[in-house]
């Protein structure tokens, strides 16, 4: 396979997912691979569960993915718990079988944050105003020592990036299918804002043996989204997924 499709971080939008997929159908990819955080979020969990699970992509879990399957609910954030009060069984037991960490293809490498850890920007690191930048290149090679394939890909920043190592490796993030800003309480106060409510997903592909990377904007009903956000009483994700900006909490 030479072009390939990576969406990560749907987080339960399958509005924005929808319109990817047909997005990914146009551009002609050969195969689709997701990187985790696939159904947290105060939307469509299970809706988007359903979808998925359909289409059998080659898939890891995220952080969400994670604490949703192992954490007791009175540890879990409310966006993971309305997740968990929202899903059946058989999404349980698929969000169960995933593996942190995939090879595709045996070229392709995916992880969710880092290949150490599911909570750890890699492209990224949050400055002490508590805002989302770029991460210095030797941290950035660091955490890719010992992974020698040619692309590596990871999802959990919602921030889409490309980085090519000293070495012709490359880094990828796509960015989120479902959520274009978010803020997190953990572990300091920080947001990541797109400044645009559209979904992302990205293209890679090889020619003649080099690594490509294409970073896909796809506009979809963002606003029929942020209302499913609003009847679920998530006036901080309406916000988000209406203007791809995320205040401070």
């Amino acid at each position: 396979m030479s072009r390939i499709a990576v969406i990560s971080d749907v987080h339960g939008n399958r509005l924005a997912l929808e319109a990817v997929l047909a997005d990914i159908r146009e551009q002609g990819a050969d195969a689709t691979i997701n990187l985790g955080d696939h159904l947290s979020g105060p939307l469509d969990p299970a809706g988007t569960g359903d979808l998925l699970m359909s289409l059998k992509l080659p898939s890891i879990r995220g952080n969400h993915d994670r604490q949703v399957v192992e954490l007791k609910p009175r540890e879990m954030g409310k966006t993971d718990l309305f997740t968990l009060d929202h899903l059946g069984p058989e999404h349980i037991e698929w969000l169960r079988e995933m593996p942190a960490t995939r090879l595709f293809e045996g070229e392709v490498f995916m992880v969710h944050g880092t290949p150490q850890s599911d909570e750890t920007y890699w492209l990224e690191h949050i400055t002490r105003g508590g805002a989302v930048a770029m991460r210095p290149p030797k941290a950035i090679e660091k955490s890719a020592a010992g992974y020698d394939h040619p692309v590596l890909l990871c999802g959990h920043t919602h921030t889409q990036r490309m980085v090519r190592l000293k070495d012709g490796r490359i880094i990828g993030n796509p960015g989120s299918v479902g959520v274009p800003a978010y803020h997190d309480d953990q572990p300091k106060p920080h947001l990541v804002g797109t400044g645009a409510p559209d979904a992302r997903y990205a293209l890679i592909e090889r020619r003649s043996g080099i690594w490509s990377v294409t970073l896909r904007i796809v506009p979809y009903d963002h606003e029929a989204a942020a209302e499913q956000c609003r009847k679920n009483g998530r006036k901080d994700w309406a916000k988000a997924l209406s203007t791809g900006w995320a205040g401070r909490p």
